[in-house]
C-alpha cells in the first residue's frame, strides 16, 4: 500500500508539473500579428513597444487600405492577423460589410469621443488626419505658378502634368479624396470633375504618402495626401515644402484598430486594441513623426497639428463612404481608364 500511495503522488506530481509547463509555454507562446495602415516607423516602433511591455512576440505587414481589404476577402476563412490598426475607417466600414472585422467594445473606449468610433464596437478611432495639398516652393518658383488653394484650382492649365495623387483603388488616402469630392459635388458632378482633372496626373501612385514625399523631393511639383505627412516630410528635412487645404472645404480620415474576424490570436489582439487606445500611446506617435490630432480625449495633440487646426473641413459621412467605397472605385476606374499600381 506505501508503495502503491508513493506511485500515485509520484503520477500525481508529474501531471502537475506536466500542467504547469505546458501553462508556462502557452504563456511564452503568445504572439500577435497586425496589418499596419499608417507609417512604417510609427508601426514598427508600436511593435517593438507592445512586445517590451507584455512580453507578447509582436509582428507586422504595412499595407495602403485597399490591400489591406484584398489581404482580408483573400485570408477570410484562414486569417494571419489578428488587428487592423490605422488607415483611415471608410476602409473599417467596408470590411465590416464584408464580414471581416468583429466588433469589440475596449474598457479604454469610454475615454475616445463619440464621434470617432463605432457605436457598435466594430472599429475605433485612433486619430484624425486632413486631406490637403502639398508643392514643392521651388519647383513651383522655377515654373512660374503658384500653390494651389482650392480643387478648381487643380483643373487649370498650369497644373497639366504637375500633380501625383495615389490611386483609390489601392489607398485610403486617395479614395478619401474620392469620397470627399462626391460628397461636396455630387456623384455625377464629381466623376465630371474626376475625368478633367485625370488629364492633369502625371502619376498614380500606390501609396497615399507617396506623393507628398515625392513633392519633398522635387519628383513632383504637387501631391495630394494628408497634411500630417507633408508636415512630417518637411520636418525630416524636405525644405521646399509646402501646404494648403482646398477653399472649398476638404475630407479627414479618422484612422482606426479593429479586430480581425476569425483572427488567429483574439484575445492578444483585445489586448493590443486596450493599449493603442491610451492616452500614453497615443502620444507616442508624435515621436516618430505622426503629427495627427489625436481621439483619446485626455491625450495632448502634437504641436505641429497645431497650424493645420483651422482647415476648412466638410461634414464627412465614414459609413457612408464604406459601404459605396466598392462601386466609386470601380466607377472612378471605368470612367478615369486607370486601374490602381500594382506591387
Amino acid at each position: 500500500m506505501k508503495k502503491l500511495f508513493l506511485l500515485l503522488s509520484f503520477a500525481l506530481l508529474l501531471v502537475g508539473c506536466g500542467k504547469e509547463t505546458s501553462e508556462t509555454t502557452e504563456k511564452k507562446a503568445e504572439t500577435l500579428t497586425f496589418y499596419a495602415g499608417l507609417q512604417e516607423d510609427h508601426a514598427a516602433m508600436i511593435a517593438k513597444m507592445f512586445e517590451e511591455e507584455t512580453g507578447i512576440k509582436t509582428s507586422f505587414v504595412r499595407m495602403s487600405s485597399g490591400e489591406v481589404l484584398a489581404r482580408l476577402k483573400a485570408e477570410k476563412n484562414n486569417m494571419s492577423a489578428s488587428v487592423w490598426y490605422g488607415g483611415p475607417v471608410d476602409a473599417f466600414v467596408a470590411a465590416r460589410e464584408e464580414g471581416l472585422i468583429e466588433p469589440y467594445i475596449s474598457p479604454e473606449a469610454v475615454n475616445i469621443r463619440d464621434a470617432q468610433k463605432d457605436k457598435d464596437g466594430y472599429w475605433t478611432g485612433i486619430y484624425v488626419g486632413y486631406l490637403g495639398f502639398v508643392g514643392n516652393q521651388k519647383m513651383l518658383d522655377e515654373k512660374g505658378i503658384k500653390m494651389p488653394t482650392s480643387w478648381a484650382d487643380l483643373l487649370k492649365p498650369e497644373y497639366k502634368g504637375e500633380i501625383v495623387v495615389a490611386h483609390p483603388g489601392s489607398s485610403g488616402t486617395a479614395y478619401t479624396m474620392l469620397a470627399t469630392l462626391v460628397q461636396l459635388m455630387g456623384e455625377d458632378q464629381a466623376m465630371e470633375y474626376l475625368k478633367k482633372f485625370n488629364g492633369q496626373v502625371r502619376q498614380y501612385t500606390k501609396s497615399g504618402t507617396a506623393p507628398g514625399r515625392m513633392a519633398g523631393q522635387g519628383e513632383t511639383t504637387i501631391g495630394i495626401t494628408f497634411l500630417h505627412d507633408a508636415i512630417k516630410y518637411k520636418k525630416e528635412g524636405y525644405k521646399d515644402i509646402i501646404i494648403s487645404a482646398p477653399s472649398e472645404g476638404t475630407g479627414y480620415e479618422i484612422g482606426g484598430v479593429a479586430l480581425l474576424k476569425n483572427g488567429p490570436d483574439q484575445d492578444t489582439g483585445q489586448k493590443f486594441i486596450d493599449w493603442v487606445l491610451t492616452k500614453k500611446v497615443q502620444e507616442l506617435g508624435k515621436t516618430v513623426g505622426s503629427f495627427q490630432f489625436l481621439t483619446n480625449k485626455n491625450a495632448m495633440p502634437p504641436e505641429e497639428a497645431v497650424a493645420i487646426k483651422d482647415t476648412k473641413l466638410i461634414d464627412y459621412d465614414f459609413d457612408w463612404a464604406g459601404k459605396n467605397r466598392v462601386r466609386l472605385v470601380e466607377r472612378f476606374s471605368v470612367e478615369t481608364s486607370t486601374t490602381a499600381p500594382k506591387k
